[in-house]
């Protein structure tokens, strides 16, 4: 299962309550914003719903204004280990390194052009979500440099693969450089020389012994979530290409009665109405990015008989039609 820190979801909750964001949003959130204590990550597909929740609740360019907001502090030992390194891109060129800690699902390249370097983030966007997460990661690429280094460096580009919002004030806001969209991917370009720069508090023995706890935290990470929902979402995926199975069916294998089922659901604020349709969600962007698998099949894969219904459900969910997401850039 790929997971996010749950040091930034946390982040991205606290943002948005200092923005102002409704009760009634916090209350869709797949990990509930009050039961965070003690846990160290949560599954990526939560991290990248709430992504969309609140970018609907907030508005154009919240997950560039959370990038904005991110301090060393926040990413913990991890953090540590960033300032104590050599130079400013040596954290993207050992990513596996330095991001593993963070997330699972990070991975950058660099790539040198004499005088500039671009910064590829390499993550195919199968969802909003994810394309929010991108945004998120180079706003606080912004930030993160400056911090290490105690200089003031910039970018001088930056491109998204996705289309630009119809606000995009936050986005020239926190880059102040040429801001591109429908791009071929994701990447932030800089300077070679800023990049070289040296971080503030490098030392190369500080660093081994953070990067050795940061590889023991590593090691030793729990993916924390709602255990009975996750084991629903697994019997529902498995059940769907019959039909969309009855919570007494789900029930029945997970030794529980409907009533009992149905609280420990309400319990963590999710109905199995919810874990129904976020499952036929997720598996159809899964198999739509697949061009093998033809409309009429992944509908039949998540529980329509028809596709014509799949196709009006895809649409009410994504605001898309399932081709136009198959074919969008």
């Amino acid at each position: 299962m790929k997971y996010i820190s749950i040091n930034l979801y946390r982040k991205m909750v606290d943002c948005a309550l200092a923005e102002g964001v409704s009760e009634g949003a916090l209350k869709q959130l797949p990990t509930p914003h009050d039961a965070l204590e003690g846990i160290q990550a949560v599954p990526a597909d939560h991290f990248f719903e709430l992504h969309e929740i609140l970018d609907r609740e907030l508005g154009p360019g919240f997950a560039i204004r959370v990038g904005q907001q991110m301090k060393i502090a926040d990413y913990g030992v991890l953090g540590l280990s960033w300032r104590t390194c050599s130079w400013a891109g040596e954290i993207f060129e050992r990513s596996e390194r330095y991001f593993k800690l963070l997330s699972d699902t990070y991975v950058f390249k660099v790539e040198k052009k004499g005088v500039t370097s671009v910064i590829h983030l390499l993550r195919e966007p199968h969802r909003r979500g994810l394309e929010l997460s991108n945004e998120a990661t180079l706003s606080a690429t912004v930030v993160v440099l400056r911090a290490m280094t105690e200089t003031d460096i910039s970018p001088i580009q930056v491109a998204f693969k996705h289309s630009p919002p119809a606000d995009i004030s936050s986005y020239t806001a926190a880059f102040s450089c040429s801001v591109r969209f429908n791009q071929a991917g994701y990447s932030i370009t800089y300077h070679t020389s800023d990049l070289e720069t040296r971080t503030a508090k490098a030392d190369a023995s500080i660093n081994r012994f953070l990067v050795e706890r940061v590889e023991e935290e590593t090691h030793g990470l729990v993916v924390s979530a709602n255990k009975v929902a996750m084991d629903v979402e697994n019997l529902i995926q498995d059940a769907l290409p019959s039909g969309i199975p009855s919570i007494h069916d789900v029930g029945v294998h997970m030794g529980m009665s409907n009533r009992t089922l149905t609280r420990r659901l309400r319990e963590n604020g999710i109905s199995f109405r919810d874990l129904i349709q976020r499952t036929q969600e997720r598996v159809a962007r899964e198999l739509l990015l697949d061009p093998r698998r033809s409309i009429s099949e992944i509908a039949f894969e998540t529980g329509f008989s028809e596709q014509s219904t799949f196709s009006r459900a895809f649409k009410r969910w994504t605001g898309q039609s399932p081709l136009e997401f198959r074919n969008r850039k």
